[in-house]
C-alpha cells in the first residue's frame, strides 16, 4: 500500500480541480468494480452489485481534492498573488516548496504587510505571465517517507489516504458476492463545504454513509487533549462540529472491530467535519 499510497498523494488536485488524481484513482479500481463514472460535480463513483435480497445501498465516500491556492494576481515585480482553497496553515506552509499544475515550481514567501505571495524566479510580471496565468491552481509539493517503525509522514494524506484504502477495500472483495449494492466515492471539494458528497449522496440516496477521512489526536506537541491517539487504531467518529453519527451505526462498527479484533477508538471532535455530515442530510436522510 506504500506504493499505492505515493502514487495517489502526487497529483496536484486542489478544490475544484481534481481531475489529475481522478484519472490515476480511475485507473486503480476499475477492475476490481462493475462500472465507474464521473458526475457532473466531477466525483468519481465506482459501483459493485450486491446479489442479497432486500439489499441496501452503501456509500462509503474519500474526498480527493487538497488544500492549496489559486492565482488572484502579477505583480509587477512578477510575485504572485493568490487566494486560498481550504484551510491554511501559513505558519507551516511559509517558505515551502510549491508546485502548479503544468510543473511549475514556485517558493512560498511571507511580505512585509504580513500577507504571502509565491515566488516563481520571475524577474516581472511579462515573464511571470509567460508561465502564469489568473485562475491557475497550485500547492505545496507532496511529499511521502517511511520513519521508524511503520508509520508514514507525508501530504497531502487529508484525503488521499481515505482513497487509498476505498482501493484497497475493492481490491480485497475481488471475487466476493457483496449482499449490498456498494459505492466507492471519491469526493470533490470537500475542503470548501463537502459539496461534492452532496451531489454525489442525492443521487445515490444511500442507506448507509460511511465517509472515510483523517482526524486530530490528542498526542502531539501542544495538543488539546482528546480520546485519540496515533496507534490507537481507527478513529469511529461519534461527533463533530458538523455532525450527530447515527448511533446504530456507530454501535455496529465498533462491534464489527471488535468481532475482528481490529484496534479502534471513539472520536469526538470540537471543531471540523467531514463527509458525513453532508451524507446524512442529503435527500430523506440516511
Amino acid at each position: 500500500m506504500f506504493n499505492l499510497t505515493k502514487k495517489i498523494l502526487k497529483p496536484v488536485s486542489v478544490s475544484g480541480r481534481e481531475e489529475a488524481v481522478v484519472g490515476v484513482i480511475a485507473e486503480e479500481i476499475a477492475p476490481y468494480v462493475d462500472s465507474l463514472h464521473t458526475d457532473a460535480m466531477g466525483n468519481l463513483i465506482a459501483f459493485k452489485a450486491g446479489v442479497g435480497e432486500n439489499k441496501k445501498k452503501v456509500m462509503f465516500a474519500a474526498h480527493i481534492d487538497e488544500i492549496g491556492f489559486i492565482v488572484t494576481y502579477i505583480e509587477e515585480n512578477g510575485y504572485i498573488r493568490f487566494n486560498t482553497l481550504g484551510g491554511i496553515n501559513f505558519t507551516s506552509a511559509s517558505f515551502t516548496h510549491v508546485v502548479f499544475e503544468s510543473g511549475l515550481r514556485g517558493v512560498l514567501v511571507p511580505d512585509a504587510a504580513g500577507g504571502h505571495v509565491v515566488d516563481i524566479g520571475a524577474k516581472n510580471r511579462k515573464e511571470a505571465e509567460r508561465r502564469v496565468k489568473i485562475g491557475d491552481t497550485f500547492a505545496v509539493v507532496s511529499d511521502v517517507v517511511k520513519l521508524a517503525g511503520t508509520r508514514v509522514a507525508g501530504r497531502p494524506m487529508d484525503d488521499r489516504i481515505g482513497a487509498v484504502v476505498l482501493i484497497e477495500a475493492a481490491k480485497r472483495l475481488e471475487g466476493v458476492a457483496v449482499k449490498n449494492d456498494i459505492y466507492f466515492c471519491f469526493t470533490v471539494q470537500e475542503e470548501v463545504g463537502c459539496r461534492g458528497s452532496k451531489t454525489a449522496a442525492y443521487a445515490i440516496m444511500p442507506d448507509i454513509g460511511i465517509a472515510l477521512d483523517v482526524t486530530s489526536t490528542g498526542d502531539t506537541q501542544g495538543a488539546a487533549p482528546m480520546a485519540v491517539k496515533l496507534g490507537g487504531g481507527a478513529a469511529i467518529k461519534i461527533k463533530d462540529a458538523s455532525v450527530i453519527c447515527d448511533a446504530e451505526t456507530v454501535n455496529k462498527l465498533t462491534e464489527l472491530a471488535k468481532e475482528n479484533k481490529i484496534k479502534h477508538q471513539h472520536e469526538i471532535l470540537k471543531f471540523g467535519g467531514t463527509d458525513t455530515s453532508s451524507m446524512q442530510v442529503a435527500g430523506s436522510g440516511c
